[in-house]
């Protein structure tokens, strides 16, 4: 069989981290892997409480990268976020705002807790980041013109 094979005969075995790491690894090579991708989804959906924060970003961002449509983890990791936005650092912010941005997501509240979090650790951001807000700028920008963005001034 094939690694995707036996990760998915696995995931039940699998904790919070490996799961991140897998959907991340498998996004990062370009390697189609939909089955995989949808059966960690749904799996990581009820122990999210149990992921570190870069660890919900790394699955978000690969989940977004793939054009995997995994609403309710999405959801899941989207209210985790808001709760926690204290306990991420500004990769994890950087990386969590531009896949949802990326998937398209239509809640504006979770943009605006990570804009105003970013916004305050602004100078810490590495140029990465700085691009990836900008691209999620943009993408709130056009989604509601008349939201007043955090980062709209910068």
């Amino acid at each position: 069989g094939t690694i995707a094979g036996a990760a998915l005969n696995r995931i039940g075995d699998f904790n919070p981290q490996a799961m991140a790491n897998t959907v991340w690894a498998f996004a990062t090579a370009g390697v189609a892997a939909e089955t995989l991708f949808e059966a960690i989804a749904r799996a990581a959906v009820n122990r999210i409480g149990d992921f570190e924060p870069q660890a919900m970003a790394n699955t978000v961002w690969a989940l977004a990268t793939a054009g995997v449509a995994a609403e309710t983890l999405f959801q899941a990791i989207a209210g985790a976020t808001v709760n926690r936005i204290g306990d991420l650092n500004t990769q994890s912010m950087a990386n969590t705002a531009w896949a949802f941005a990326c998937a398209g997501w239509n809640e504006r509240d979770l943009f605006t807790v990570l804009g105003s979090a970013m916004l305050g650790r602004f100078s810490e951001l590495n140029d990465t980041q700085k691009s990836q807000l900008y691209l999620v700028t943009v993408y709130v920008q056009t989604e509601w013109p008349h939201l007043e963005f955090p980062l709209s001034a910068h």
